[in-house]
């Protein structure tokens, strides 16, 4: 062993040997004046230190073939170990102590130098053994162990505290000859914690799942664990020296090459950085998870970069997986809240194009079968690929691309049909997704032919491409236009079952509607019927408004507007049988008020099963009542008499009649509203107002008026304010009222009836009393031919003079009070005989043998028509004959008598 100078000189580094005490000369145990008793002589000089590194110790002339020696750089071994060392005199005291030793004992060198190692830092009960073994080391003896210390107390630290250290005791002599001590001590804590380093170090390469690298300054690999190598091929020691573009692709290289360097110049570790490249033997692209953080020596100074990298295709793979399943999903719930949301044919397609492009594809269309459109019965089924389709809509993110995926494109609106070998011919033959081959050149890469089943039944096919640049359709893709095409067939399905049923119910309530455009005596009438149409949140169902103009006797006219609650076809057939009970109580001549209180009696009816008397029976008692077969509605009846233009009112709930007298404002005349039809046990009030020449009165359903947007105040407001200029003609009026409410709000039907007065002129009514007396018969067919000769009804006398003969016998005969003859010309000649008798006359068919009973059936065979009515004070009874025209022939009296025998 060579000898090891007990004295060291001292270096910039504390980690370097022991320091030396020559600067005062006086330092404790140094004789001679020197440090220690044995090193180098006080007077010597040490070696200067070589720029950059330690004193090597070596002369300045030591040869270069001697480079293990040279001094190592900052962040070697000794750094870690933090080795302290101090010196023992041939009197076994401390005679030098080191910058180390100072940090390890926590002992200064002053207090120190001088001590005895033994007394000073041995457990008391290990003093002797310690003693022992100074003596073998100051005999010449090397010696290394681990010695249990406790520090000393003293003023400045305070002492007392435990440790272990692993200690190397090498012999020296003094410059005397004298045996000395070279004392190496390191701190068994610090050992241990190397040893798991190095532990730990040794786990991460040689057992972390993960791959691990060591990345020097320079960016080449200086370690790989064996995890890294299995992936890219051979055995870690392999990989040493290689850099980034050995393992990457450019750009990919650059990109990394460029974040190692960040992380080495800024020290700022990187988590999660995902890089993608390909292994050596395949051609699939890996993803990798990298972190990425700056390695330091034990004085801090960065020596490379370490890089931990995880595999992660197969979680990238799933991670996509579930992007392309909440993609679908979200597509599929978007569809859900669009598509649908119109009864419309053509607008559910275009629904689910707003869907799918661009969000699935790039393009699309929807061909719907043609006869579906047109209304038919029963659309084609699955075996019909032939028929003709109609192009109902297309969608394109490309910028003027037009669909080219299925041959010559078809224009939207165009009726085509596909070849019976197509792709497309094929889907619709077998109801199932088939894929379109793409054409050479052009702009579509994959087509999907999707046929639309609703119920078993294919309505349609639907076309979605995409362009070259996208994503070719894969089955997933495949099963989701599938879902989307049958959700939008089955909204189309059902948008075709609806339009269907609209219709019919429509053409049904329109039948029951007046056809044309209704005439009456004294009236000029003008009206309007307007069903509820399609809304975004509500499909449009046909309502229960109506009107009727119906004609009675006397040149009367009845006017009626009603409303049946609810919608659907069961409010329309409800609105039918009222309409035409109406028309029937009407003929009967009864009373407004009557006509609604027998139309009550009617509407309790239409929810029984039995009827009218079955509904008054369970009226009386009590019982759970099914509202879905409760039948109300609102009505007003009104009949104008032309002769006195005196027109009387009776409402069942219905809004109020409005009237425009010529230069005044428009009113809602005060008619009391009485209870809807169908409630019962409530009477209806009458009020009769008589109307000034040319006066407008309207008659109108709560459509007209009230919707969400506009309260029903509000509504009757601006109706009232929109008739202010009756003297324009009425289809004017009726339009500009329409135009200037909000009647497109498609919430309900709208009717309204308009009618302005004409009553009839003075010199077109014959009136005259006749008292009862035998000679009245004469007078009566007297004034009866001069009336008709100054109207220019010379054809009509004959016929009139016998008809009034018969009438005012019967009037004599069986009637009481005075008689009273009435002749009205409008549009046909009317006669009344009037008398103060309640008896109705009964027409019956005389036998061979009767003198009489033949009046009443003359009538019947020489009047257009003929009948009897109640009044206030009496009866009348009444025939009509056709005026003379030149093309309905009148009846011939002698004839009409001989038939009677």
């Amino acid at each position: 062993m060579s000898e090891i100078p007990a004295k060291a000189t001292e270096s910039e580094d504390p980690s370097d040997g022991a320091r030396t005490k020559a600067a005062d000369g006086t330092a404790a145990g140094a004789p001679g004046g020197t440090a220690g008793g044995a090193g180098m002589p006080a007077h010597e000089e040490p070696h200067a230190p070589r720029a950059g590194g330690r004193d090597t110790g070596l002369g300045d002339d030591a040869p270069a073939g001697d480079a293990m020696w040279q001094s190592s750089p900052p962040g070697s071994m000794y750094d870690y170990i933090k080795v302290a060392s101090f010196s023992i005199g041939p009197d076994g005291l401390v005679d030098q102590w080191s910058l180390r030793a100072e940090q390890l004992f926590g002992i200064s060198a002053g207090h120190a130098v001088g001590m005895d190692p033994i007394e000073a830092f041995v457990d008391p009960g290990l003093r002797e053994q310690g003693q022992r073994k100074m003596a073998e080391i100051l005999d010449g003896r090397e010696w290394t162990g681990v010695v249990p210390f406790r520090t000393p107390s003293t003023a400045e630290d305070g002492g007392g505290r435990e440790a272990l250290a692993e200690v190397y005791v090498m012999p020296t002599r003094t410059e005397d000859g004298e045996k000395a001590a070279v004392c190496i001590v390191v701190d068994v804590r610090t050992l241990r914690r190397i040893e798991t380093d190095l532990a730990a170090s040794q786990s991460i390469f040689g057992q972390s799942p993960f791959g691990f690298l060591l990345i020097d300054p320079d960016l080449r690999i200086r370690r790989a664990n064996q995890q890294f190598a299995s992936t890219f091929g051979g055995t870690p020691d392999d990989h040493r020296g290689r850099g980034v573009h050995d393992y990457l692709r450019s750009p990919e290289a650059e990109r990394v090459s460029a974040t190692l360097r960040r992380v080495l110049e800024t020290g700022d570790s990187i988590t999660d950085m995902h890089v993608t490249g390909f292994v050596p033997g395949s051609d699939d692209r890996r993803h990798w998870s990298i972190n990425l953080y700056r390695v330091h020596s034990g004085s801090g100074r960065p020596i490379g970069i370490a890089w931990l990298g995880t595999d992660i295709t197969s979680r990238r793979a799933a991670a996509r997986e579930a992007a392309a399943a909440r993609r679908n999903l979200a597509l599929l719930n978007e569809a859900g809240a669009r598509i649908g949301n119109s009864l419309d044919l053509e607008t559910t397609a275009r629904e689910l194009l707003d869907v799918v492009v661009p969000g699935f594809c790039d393009l699309a269309t929807v061909d719907l079968y043609q006869g579906l459109l047109a209304g038919d019965e029963t659309p084609p089924g699955l075996a019909d690929s032939s028929a003709e389709l109609r192009r109902v809509a297309f969608a394109s993110a490309v910028s003027d691309a037009p669909f080219v995926g299925g041959g010559a494109p078809v224009a939207v609106g165009a009726v085509h049909h596909y070849p019976f070998n197509s792709p497309c011919a094929d889907a619709l033959r077998t109801a199932r997704p088939r894929l379109v081959p793409a054409e050479e050149g052009g702009l579509v890469q994959s087509t999907l032919a999707v046929p639309m089943v609703a119920h078993d039944t294919v309505v349609g096919l639907a076309q979605f491409a995409r362009t070259k640049g996208s994503e070719p359709f894969g089955d997933r893709d495949r099963d989701l236009a599938v879902e989307l095409a049958a959700r939008a067939a089955v909204c189309i399905d059902n948008a075709r079952l609806y339009r269907r049923e609209h219709e019919r119910a429509l053409i049904l309530q329109r039948s029951l509607l007046p056809p044309g455009d209704p005439v009456a005596s004294g009236l000029d009438i003008a009206c309007r019927y307007l069903p509820g149409a399609s809304s975004a949140d509500r499909p449009s169902e046909v309502g229960g408004d109506w009107f009727d103009v119906i004609e009675l006797p006397g040149h009367r006219t009845a006017l009626v507007v009603g409303d049946v609650m609810g919608r659907g076809l069961r409010a329309a057939v409800a609105m039918g049988e009222l309409r035409s009970a109406v028309r029937t109580l009407a003929l009967l001549d009864l009373e407004p008020a009557e006509v609604l209180s027998a139309l009550d009696e009617i509407a309790r009816g239409l929810g029984a099963p039995g009827g009218v008397q079955q509904a008054t029976r369970s009226a009386r008692r009590p019982r759970e009542a099914d509202l879905s077969e409760v039948y109300l509605a609102t009505c007003v009846y009104a009949v104008y008499d032309s002769v006195t233009r005196r027109c009387t009112f009776a409402n069942a709930g219905h809004l109020p009649p409005v009237l425009v007298e010529p230069g005044e404002d428009a009113l809602m005349l005060d008619v009391p509203p009485g209870m809807p039809l169908g409630v019962g046990g409530e009477p209806f009030e009458e009020v009769e107002v008589e109307l000034p020449e040319g006066a407008l009165l309207a008659l109108y359903t709560d459509g007209l008026v009230e919707s969400r947007d506009h309260p029903l105040d509000e509504g009757l407001q601006a109706f009232v304010g929109a008739l202010t200029d009756p003297s324009r003609p009425l289809e004017d009026v009726c339009d500009h009222v329409l135009n200037t409410l909000d009647t497109h709000h498609g919430e309900d039907d709208i009717a309204l009836l308009m009618a302005r007065v004409q009553g009839l002129p003075t010199d077109s009514v014959g009136d005259w009393t006749l008292p009862r007396e035998p000679r009245s018969v004469g007078r009566a067919r007297e004034y009866a031919r001069g009336q008709l000769l100054s109207w220019d009804l010379e054809p009509l006398v004959d016929t009139t003079e016998l008809l009034v003969s018969e009438l005012v016998t019967n009037a004599l005969r069986y009637g009481e009070g005075e008689i009273r003859l009435r002749l009205l010309l409008d549009r046909t000649l009317v006669c009344e005989v009037w008398d103060s008798g309640l008896v109705q006359p009964r027409r019956r068919r005389a036998r061979d043998t009767d003198e009489g009973g033949r009046g009443l059936q003359l009538v019947g065979l020489l009047s257009a028509a003929w009948g009897s009515r109640r009044t206030p004070r009496g009866k009348t009874v009444w025939f009509e004959l056709p005026l003379p025209d030149g093309e309905t022939g009148l009846a011939d009296p002698a004839e009409a008598l001989l038939s009677l025998f």
